[in-house]
């Protein structure tokens, strides 16, 4: 089993959003755009010339063409020609670009950046998304992931200036495919030394969090999570809480609600089949201990998911 494939699929069922802004294309060294704090995950990629993204409490950092800033928690930031640059906020480059009038031309070196930003729904929680760093700065880049992310940028440009039928689910595809490849680039140069990054790295960790995502329903203990680890409970306890963030029997409670969602909306099974298959012979423990995580019941869950889907 691909671990992050599985916790990334999840993330797709959630509905991921994308949203590609138009090029920004500045010639003027005094530019300056402030993005405000929001919970978008931005991400910018320098197509040419040089530039600066601060953030808040934070030096400036330099940025070089083909290099990429990910913001996964949507931290407000400066993105600059210099970091001394006055800023304008985005929302008035953006009304300034669609009306004809960009602001910040003039006759210096020509500065091209692509960026836009992931929408993820709220509700999904896990120790993944909560461990990305502020701000994931990915100076190299194998070719062939250079390759597709600016292919697929492209295309979602293309999509979303000349919207055709199928549109809005071959942007969620894509806003996937971009997410991943980004994640991707990240771990491939990244010598990760915490967070859930770090696990997946760990093939002791790794092994036991495959046993949970692909078993949910076997009777797991702290001692056959540890054996699938080939470590002392001691020491897998420690290391498991040191870089998922979570106890192991946290982390299998988590991921099984996680599982049992995903179940009532995708199945017409009844709610005790939903729970033996996330590892609950007991219908009512299952229905306490769902309310107590999500705060409704199965039922209820699945009944207001349903008729959302019927509104939407």
């Amino acid at each position: 089993m691909d671990l992050l494939s599985d916790i990334l699929e999840r993330i797709r069922l959630k509905k991921l959003k994308a949203v590609i802004y138009p090029k920004i294309t500045v010639s003027e060294n005094s530019w300056g755009i402030e993005v405000p704090q929001d919970n978008s995950s931005q991400f910018w990629r320098l197509l040419a010339g040089t530039c600066y993204l601060k953030m808040n409490g934070a030096p400036a950092i330099k940025m070089n063409a083909g290099e990429i800033f990910f913001i996964p928690h949507g931290a407000g930031h400066q993105i600059s020609g210099n970091p001394n640059n006055a800023c304008v906020p985005a929302a008035q480059y953006g009304k300034a670009l669609r009306s004809g009038a960009p602001l910040f031309k003039g006759n210096d070196e020509e500065t091209v950046l692509m960026g836009g930003h992931f929408e993820m729904d709220p509700s999904f929680k896990h120790p993944f998304i909560h461990s990305l760093p502020r701000l994931m700065h990915i100076t190299k880049m194998q070719s062939e992931l250079c390759f597709w992310l600016n292919n697929v940028a492209i295309f979602m440009n293309d999509e979303i200036s000349y919207e055709q039928a199928g549109t809005k689910v071959i942007l969620a595809r894509l806003a996937d495919i971009i997410f991943i490849l980004i994640v991707r680039a990240y771990l491939n140069q990244e010598n990760t030394e915490q967070g859930f990054l770090m696990a997946l790295k760990d093939e002791r960790i790794c092994s036991s969090l495959k046993s949970m995502h692909e078993f949910p329903d076997k009777e797991w203990t702290l001692e056959l999570l540890a054996t699938k680890a080939g470590m002392s409970r001691s020491l897998y306890s420690k290391e498991f809480k040191r870089s998922v963030g979570e106890t192991p029997l946290e982390y299998l409670t988590n991921w099984r609600i996680i599982k049992s969602k995903e179940f009532l909306l995708a199945t017409k099974e009844n709610i005790s089949e939903v729970a033996a298959k996330v590892g609950y012979q007991s219908e009512a423990a299952f229905n306490r201990l769902f309310k107590a995580k999500v705060g409704v019941t199965p039922a209820l869950y699945r009944r207001k998911a349903l008729t959302e889907n019927i509104m939407a």
